[in-house]
């Protein structure tokens, strides 16, 4: 287990302040995940306004629950990928299609401008670009129903 020597707080605006262990503070940090689908709990920079990394965290569970939550919590402002966990319908086969899905984050519809849009990505994964640019994420595809997989096997 890594022992991380430092300090994390809110200024009265709301945003990160990193307490080295020198004392040394610096405001607006942001955290950042080294593998945000593969390994989103692993490999986290904390790092300055210019990028500068102040912080490495392995692992989030090594940290003490505070400043794991306030880390999760700026994460989770930040970031928006979607995760399927059901496909509902699509109006098509062929692309453009419409897709009606079932997220994370609630019911959600979006088009499908090409098979293109679906990436395989490691450890199984698909990442799906909308046409606005929105990525959603199936993290397992053998976790979805077997209706769900029907449909996505017709585009892969």
């Amino acid at each position: 287990m890594t022992i991380h020597n430092f300090q994390l707080m809110r200024n009265t605006f709301g945003r990160l302040v990193f307490t080295a262990a020198s004392g040394e503070a610096v405001e607006g940090v942001l955290p950042v995940r080294a593998f945000p689908i593969t390994a989103p709990d692993d490999g986290i920079s904390l790092v300055d306004a210019e990028g500068q990394e102040l912080a490495w965290i392995s692992h989030l569970s090594e940290l003490p629950e505070p400043t794991r939550v306030m880390i999760e919590e700026e994460l989770s402002s930040r970031e928006f990928m979607p995760e399927i966990s059901r496909i509902r319908e699509v109006s098509s086969f062929t692309a453009p299609s419409d897709w009606s899905v079932v997220t994370n984050r609630g019911d959600a519809t979006f088009t499908l401008k090409g098979e293109e849009d679906i990436r395989r990505i490691a450890g199984g994964a698909l990442l799906i670009a909308d046409n606005h640019g929105v990525h959603f994420v199936i993290r397992d595809v053998q976790q979805l129903d077997k209706a769900s997989r029907k449909i996505l096997d017709r585009f892969l």
